[in-house]
C-alpha cells in the first residue's frame, strides 16, 4: 500500500529515543522550586542541558547543583522575568554558555490571594498579570525568534485548574491562567510552519511552597475529595509530560493544553 501512495517507507525509531533530549538546551523559568524545580530536574534527567532562571540566588545555587549531580551542561541565571529589559541578555547568555535554546518552560507564576475584584488592589493585578502573563509572551517572542532560524523548537506553558474554571479568591491568577491556553494556541497557530511545537500543561493541586496555605484550611478537604486520585500531586508528576512535550514524542502534538491534575478537572 506504501508503495502504490507513494510513500517513503521510514526506519523505525525506538520510543526511548523519541523521548531523549540529550544535545537539546531547555530554559526553566521559575525553576529554582516547586513544579518548575521537579520540570527542570526531569529534562536533566532526560539528556538535556537546562538553564534556570529564578529570582533567589539561594535557591538557584541548590538547583544548580542537582543539575549538575546529574551530569548535563546547566547554569542558574538570576533574573525576574518582570524584568523586561533583562529577558534578552539572560537568554543571550544562555546561548553563549550551553547553545541554541530550543526548549523554554514558562513556568515561573505568583499568586495574589487577595479574595476577589472588590479587594485586590491594581498594584498586585499588575504584578501577577506581568509575571504570569506578559513575561510569557516577552520570553516566548524572544526564543522562537532564534527557533525559526533554526526551523525546530518546543515552548511548553504552565497553566492552572484555574485556566478552565473561574475564581472569586485570585482574579487577577485565574484571568492570567485563562489568558495562557488561548496564548498557547495562537502562538502553535503562527509556529507551526517553523516546526515549533506549542503547548501548555495545566497542573491540578501540586504540593508546593505556593499551595501550602491551602493545605491548612477546610479546602484542603474539598480538593482531597473532588481529586479522584484522592491526593495532591507531586511536582516530579508534571515533570514527565514535561519531557513529552519538549521531546520528539510531541512533534505532532501543538496548541494543546494537558491536564495533569489526578482527575480533578473531570468532576
Amino acid at each position: 500500500m506504501h508503495a502504490v501512495l507513494g510513500f517513503k517507507k521510514e526506519i523505525p525509531v525506538k520510543t526511548s529515543a523519541l523521548f531523549d533530549l540529550s544535545g537539546r538546551v531547555a530554559v526553566v523559568t521559575g525553576g529554582n522550586g516547586g513544579i518548575g524545580r521537579g520540570i527542570a530536574l526531569g529534562l536533566a534527567e532526560a539528556g538535556a542541558a537546562v538553564a534556570v532562571f529564578g529570582r533567589n540566588k539561594e535557591k538557584n545555587q541548590r538547583v544548580l547543583s542537582e543539575l549538575k549531580a546529574i551530569g548535563v551542561p546547566s547554569m542558574a541565571v538570576t533574573v525576574d522575568v518582570t524584568d523586561r529589559a533583562g529577558l534578552e541578555p539572560a537568554l543571550n547568555r544562555v546561548e553563549g554558555e550551553l547553545g541554541g535554546v530550543g526548549i523554554l518552560v514558562n513556568n515561573a507564576g505568583i499568586a495574589s490571594l487577595s479574595g476577589g475584584v472588590l479587594k485586590e488592589k491594581p498594584e498586585d493585578w499588575d504584578s501577577v498579570i506581568e509575571t504570569q502573563l506578559n513575561a510569557v509572551f516577552l520570553l516566548s517572542r524572544l526564543a522562537a525568534r532564534s527557533m525559526v532560524r533554526k526551523k525546530v523548537g518546543k515552548i511548553i506553558n504552565i497553566g492552572s485548574m484555574y485556566s478552565f474554571f473561574g475564581s472569586g479568591l485570585v482574579p487577577s491568577y485565574s484571568a492570567a491562567k485563562g489568558a495562557i491556553v488561548q496564548l498557547t494556541k495562537s502562538m502553535a497557530i503562527e509556529l507551526a510552519p517553523h516546526n515549533i511545537q506549542v503547548n501548555a500543561i495545566a497542573p491540578g493541586w501540586i504540593q508546593t511552597d505556593m499551595t501550602a496555605p491551602v493545605r491548612t484550611t477546610p479546602m484542603n478537604d474539598e480538593i482531597l475529595a473532588r481529586t479522584p486520585a484522592g491526593r495532591w500531586g507531586q511536582p516530579e508528576e508534571v515533570a514527565g509530560t514535561a519531557v513529552f512535550l519538549a521531546s520528539r514524542a510531541s512533534d505532532f502534538v501543538t496548541g494543546t493544553t494537558i491536564r495533569v491534575d489526578g482527575g480533578y478537572a473531570i468532576r
